[in-house]
């Protein structure tokens, strides 16, 4: 990946923050899971790896076994966020998320993962994270990343246009939903130099916020 250049400062109303690979490594344990559904389902396990990343578990189903019956997709979905959820080992966060998102304490912010409710709850407290107010999970919208719908809920929530707000993701989907949505767009980690975010970072100890007295926020990017 390629970081950002030189630092940079935006200036910006809200935050709108992806989990998995953003503020939470849960790496270990999506390729534990997806790995062995692979294998069920006679599915190169790398070729798997390549697409699951940012979507809603169905979404992924639906791209790799195209054909097979949605309803199929939601129960084994339903099945997969189960085990996610259960399997917490080798969960951490990111380096520079606890210190960011405490910096963002009293600022517009919100959550918005692929992921449920329970999923991101047990993800964000093994990493030791607080869970934001404003959280839109999969159980918020009708269509998974790269559909924008989730950045444009969570803007929505906040009260700020969309323009005004900076998405943090690491995935090629999410990056293209926060594009979608009219967003600037932060990668984060090796993942996201791949689908040409607006600038990216290694990782959150990269990023400070400095809270101006009109409102706005702005962001130093180093």
């Amino acid at each position: 990946m390629t970081a950002t250049a030189t630092p940079t400062v935006l200036t910006v109303r809200a935050f709108l923050l992806d989990m998995d690979g953003t503020l939470v490594n849960s790496d270990a344990v999506v390729e534990r899971v997806w790995r062995r559904w692979a294998g069920r389902h006679g599915l190169d396990g790398d070729e798997v790896m390549e697409v699951v990343h940012g979507r809603q578990g169905h979404a992924s189903m639906a791209l790799l076994l195209p054909g097979r019956p949605m309803e199929q997709n939601y129960a084994d979905n339903a099945r997969m966020l189960a085990e996610e959820t259960a399997d917490t080992d080798g969960v951490v966060q990111i380096p520079g998320a606890g210190a960011f998102l405490a910096s963002l304490r009293g600022l517009p912010h919100a959550l918005v993962t692929s992921a449920d409710v329970p999923l991101s709850t047990a993800r964000m407290h093994a990493a030791g994270l607080p869970l934001p107010k404003v959280r839109i999970t999969a159980e918020s919208v009708g269509a998974s990343k790269p559909d924008p719908e989730g950045f444009l809920k969570g803007a929505a929530e906040l009260g700020v246009d969309p323009a005004d707000c900076v998405v943090f993701e690491d995935s090629g989907a999410g990056i293209e939903a926060g594009r979608r949505a009219g967003m600037t767009v932060v990668g984060v980690g090796p993942r996201a130099g791949l689908h040409a975010p607006d600038m990216a970072v290694p990782d959150l100890t990269r990023v400070r916020v400095e809270a101006v007295a009109d409102g706005s926020v702005r962001l130093h990017i180093a």
